[in-house]
């Protein structure tokens, strides 16, 4: 992955966070002087003592995947998690913010992970709690009928595509039964950036986006979905970002949000 060379990997010391860690070790696996980041975020009322606490249990997380991740830093901040990590990433120009998520069922109560993904500047990559192992071999871009707003967040879906020779799968969901049509500046990117790697456009039909998009994962065996928030748009209105939380939320694969 030439250019994910600097990793932010933001923990919690919990199960979660160590599904993360686990598959984070299998990314980097192939790839040579990456450097992580291992971010800790703690209470600011905590006392001295208890901060160094946090610090050391910190350290003894990096010693434990040192042989997988040999290139690891640490750090912990205290205050707010999502301003920290998107601070610390934004001061250390991150390339890549790999986080753990629990997930949620209720569309009402929004997460850590959804709010970082939807802040963010730089592609996140998010690790469902249930996922059992680190498989590469099918990514899906999911992609509506707007024009790609910011092409360079591409980059890290070819990266990581191409290291682990994965197929890509881009997915436009046909809500009305009439196929889309992929715009002509679309396809032009599409073509610059996945021209090395397999790939194939599929257009199933449903009505719902998110089901369309789930329905798919699991027929064809998904590894990873890639998709691109529209909440920082620049030539279009921003999208309050619905879908990506909804997404963010309820995924059962690791989602690589493309930014």
């Amino acid at each position: 992955m030439n250019n994910i060379r600097k990793i932010l990997v933001p923990v919690d010391f919990s199960d979660t966070s160590d599904k993360a860690l686990r598959y984070l070790s299998g990314l980097i696996a192939k790839s040579e002087n990456t450097r992580v980041t291992l971010l800790h975020v703690c209470d600011p009322e905590l006392s001295e003592s208890e901060q160094e606490s946090m610090e050391k249990q910190l350290s003894q997380l990096a010693r434990q995947w040192v042989e997988s991740i040999p290139d690891c830093q640490q750090q912990v901040q205290c205050g707010g998690l999502i301003e920290n990590i998107i601070k610390i990433q934004k001061e250390q120009r991150s390339d890549l913010i790999l986080m753990g998520t629990h997930g949620s069922q209720d569309e009402a109560k929004e997460t850590n992970t959804s709010k970082l993904v939807l802040e963010a500047d730089c592609p996140v990559l998010v690790i469902p709690a249930n996922l059992k192992e680190f498989s590469l071999k099918n990514i899906v871009l999911a992609l509506g009928e707007n024009t790609i707003d910011n092409s360079g967040g591409l980059q890290a879906l070819h990266d990581i595509a191409r290291t682990f020779d994965a197929t890509v799968h881009v997915l436009t969901i046909n809500r009305n039964g009439t196929r889309p049509s992929i715009k002509e500046e679309n396809q032009e990117l599409l073509e610059y950036y996945l021209e090395s790697l397999l790939y194939f456009h599929a257009f199933p039909q449903n009505s719902d986006i998110e089901q369309g998009i789930s329905d798919y994962l699991e027929a064809h065996d998904i590894d990873m979905l890639a998709i691109i928030p529209r909440n920082h748009t620049h030539t279009a209105k921003p999208s309050e970002g619905r879908l990506t939380k909804l997404l963010t939320m309820h995924t059962r694969v690791p989602l690589l949000t493309i930014d």
